[in-house]
């Protein structure tokens, strides 16, 4: 007997395609609140931590380590930073 709460496997799919739409709009909601609230949110653009401004100021922070991919599984590990 199926429960009312199972969905059919076209239905999962249909709603796990929809989560990366999803989840860009609520980056972009949380993007705009933190401006509304404290009014700069830093931001990694082109190599560069960067502070924006509600105004729409841009102020450079500082250049910044290139992105790198991990292979999913993977455990790195930070090196020791000497005394």
């Amino acid at each position: 007997m199926k429960s009312k709460n199972t969905l059919s496997e076209k239905a999962l799919q249909t709603l796990e395609a929809s989560i990366p739409k999803m989840a860009q709009a609520a980056f972009s909601q949380a993007h705009l609140n933190a401006l509304a609230v404290s009014g700069k949110v830093l931001q990694a653009t082109n190599g560069q931590l960067v502070e924006l401004s509600a105004e729409g100021s841009v102020r450079f922070i500082k250049t910044i380590a290139p992105p790198f991919k991990v292979q999913a599984g993977v455990k790195r590990m930070r090196k020791a930073t000497r005394s």
